[in-house]
């Protein structure tokens, strides 16, 4: 089963970003331990700061991948075109955000994205990706 990780922007500072909200791991060592977790998926992992280069991504693998694990950052709170992207696409989609972004700041109460995402996982920290690909093996 092929499942492609997707993180939006900031996320490449995982690890050095507010460590108090975020934890002091990168996502590149955890995404070593999710391959070696769940050694029956083939898991692959994309990260921009681009709102456009994110929709690309969902394009280019929403057709032929078995399920995606979008993290959008910010973009969830602003992006009618992720929305959009999501809706053409094929590929299951869940939604994650490592912090619990209802305990946050209220902008971050409204996703954009979550009405057309299989589900929501927020606020387990880098966890939530291990669910999104636990829900998405045991979905097939």
């Amino acid at each position: 089963m092929k499942i492609q990780i997707i993180n939006g922007p900031n996320l490449n500072l995982l690890g050095t970003r507010e460590p108090q909200t975020y934890g002091t791991q990168s996502f590149e060592a955890f995404f070593e331990k999710l391959k070696n977790r769940f050694p029956q998926a083939e898991l692959s992992s994309y990260q921009s700061n681009v709102e456009g280069e994110l929709i690309n991504k969902l394009h280019a693998v929403g057709f032929s991948y078995e399920g995606i694990v979008l993290n959008a950052g910010a973009y969830t709170h602003t992006s009618v075109a992720i929305h959009d992207a999501i809706a053409a696409i094929k590929t299951p989609v869940v939604e994650v955000h490592i912090s619990n972004v209802y305990a946050r700041e209220e902008f971050r109460h409204k996703s954009l994205i979550t009405s057309k995402c299989a589900g929501l996982i927020t606020g387990f920290g880098m966890e939530g990706y291990a669910l999104a690909i636990q829900y998405l093996l045991t979905r097939y």
